[in-house]
């Protein structure tokens, strides 16, 4: 396997997700200096996933129409652009404006270099590719809890934007030089009226659900805007119907394993993309720990989460998809719900290690949704499921921050306070519940689902290729 590819793609995963474990852990910082409320900026956390949810299903045209590798060099700059955007902010409508321009960028940059990498690997090799890809871009959340944290206490939250500016250079730089130039596909008419519904119908959604409990706003806000997206959801599946190239290929769901793998898997992200916001903000508002010290605790479930790259593939060839995803969804719903459990009296070293079990778990299980959705896919709809499987992630994520930060929301206007730790314990095992429901989506699987790309029931005990890609 060509490993020069994952690693490069990896650097725009790494400037991401490093990203989006900053923020998380320097929240009530930024809050304090912009004058608003840490739970308010579950805003800018959700602008960031609406603009993916937006523009993610535009990916694989523009990938097919200009390039891939041209696109993915375009947005590293325009996610820079927003980067730099958020270092200058200085009002919570500012930083939400900012992070929807990086959100632009990340939308384009994850979606089509996983379209690269999915091209360019045989299927037997898709596991290995995607672990490749992942451990790298797993570095982003290991130091950045712990930096961001130390950024944070010492210096000035502004900085840990501004390191994405060089990060984002390298990328550039590497992708120029190693990537394949992809040739350019003949791509239908952009379907404008299908993109128009769609980013209504996202952005509606998770819009909707942030600001229908924010005491700031009016309920009524958050229900027409929820309704709005609602709506156009349901126009778009009429749409779709009725439209020869649709922007999203609803027809991809009449594949089980696909549909299980993006239905299933949006149920976990939903419990599993609340612990990121949830966690820091109870380290430093209910424990009353600073910004590195709660990153020096949090950092460690991307300990996990790379440690359990290396027996990925294993695990799924003995075991296979269904087992392994039934089981490691109730096991990782356990992991969150024992962040409810945590007070300032448990021993940091217990807090730790539950953390990276949680890391090690959630890690296989999103590596392995990620090959399963493509197991039986063929080469020529990979640029209709990349987007497909994108834009549903972000959305279960979001809605999980949303869900996540109107509990706590909630919470505070039923007791009439401030937050308090009972009030995160509520939280985590509201969204652990969420999480656990997954494992009844893939317990409907076939015993050798997938099984071309985990190798699990080969006679030679190696992966089938049945569907190499050019």
């Amino acid at each position: 396997m060509n490993r020069i590819i994952p690693l490069v793609l990896a650097v725009a995963l790494f400037m991401e997700n490093m990203d989006s474990t900053v923020i998380a852990t320097s929240l009530p910082a930024i809050a304090a200096d912009i004058d608003t409320s840490p739970i308010a900026l579950k805003l800018a956390l959700t602008a960031y996933l609406v603009a993916l949810a937006v523009f993610i299903p535009v990916s694989g045209w523009m990938a097919d129409r200009f390039g891939a590798k041209t696109i993915f060099r375009l947005a590293i700059l325009v996610f820079m652009a927003g980067s730099v955007a958020c270092a200058v902010s200085n009002s919570l409508a500012s930083f939400v404006f900012a992070r929807l321009l990086q959100g632009v960028g990340g939308a384009m940059m994850t979606p089509v270099g996983r379209l690269v990498l999915v091209r360019a690997t045989p299927k037997n090799e898709l596991v290995a590719a995607m672990a490749w890809l992942s451990i790298p871009a797993l570095v982003g959340p290991l130091v950045g809890p712990p930096v961001g944290g130390f950024i944070t206490t010492y210096f000035s939250w502004h900085w840990i934007f501004l390191i994405n500016v060089p990060i984002g250079f390298a990328g550039i730089w590497l992708a120029t030089r190693y990537l394949p130039d992809t040739e350019r596909l003949a791509t239908p008419r952009l379907d404008v009226v299908g993109f128009l519904l769609v980013g209504i119908g996202a952005s509606g959604l998770v819009f909707g659900l942030s600001v229908v409990s924010m005491p700031a706003l009016p309920p009524i806000i958050g229900i027409a805007t929820l309704i709005s997206g609602l709506v156009a959801g349901a126009l778009y599946f009429l749409h779709a119907h009725r439209t020869p190239n649709p922007l999203l290929a609803l027809d991809l769901f009449r594949n089980h394993t696909f549909r299980t793998a993006v239905l299933g898997g949006s149920l976990f992200r939903i419990g599993v993309g609340a612990v990121p916001f949830l966690l820091p903000l109870m380290l430093q508002i209910g424990f009353g720990l600073t910004p590195f010290q709660s990153g020096l605790i949090t950092f460690v479930a991307a300990i996990g989460a790379i440690g359990m790259k290396f027996a990925t593939t294993r695990v799924f060839r003995m075991a296979g998809f269904r087992r392994v995803l039934v089981f490691g969804s109730l096991i990782s719903a356990i992991s969150v719900a024992a962040n409810g459990l945590f007070t300032p009296t448990t021993p940091y070293i217990v807090i730790m290690t539950i953390l990276l079990a949680g890391g090690f778990l959630r890690s296989m299980f999103f590596t392995g949704i990620n090959a399963l959705t493509y197991a039986d896919i063929t080469t020529e709809d990979t640029s209709k499921a990349t987007p497909i499987a994108a834009v549903v992630q972000q959305l279960s994520i979001a809605i999980g921050v949303a869900a996540a930060g109107g509990i706590l929301e909630g919470a505070t206007t039923f007791h009439g306070g401030p937050l308090t730790l009972a009030d995160f314990h509520i939280a985590f095992f509201i969204v652990a519940a969420i999480s656990a429901l997954a494992s009844l989506s893939f317990v409907r699987l076939a015993p050798d689902a997938g099984s071309a790309v985990s190798g699990h029931g080969a006679r030679s005990g190696k992966v089938i290729d049945t569907d190499t890609p050019p």
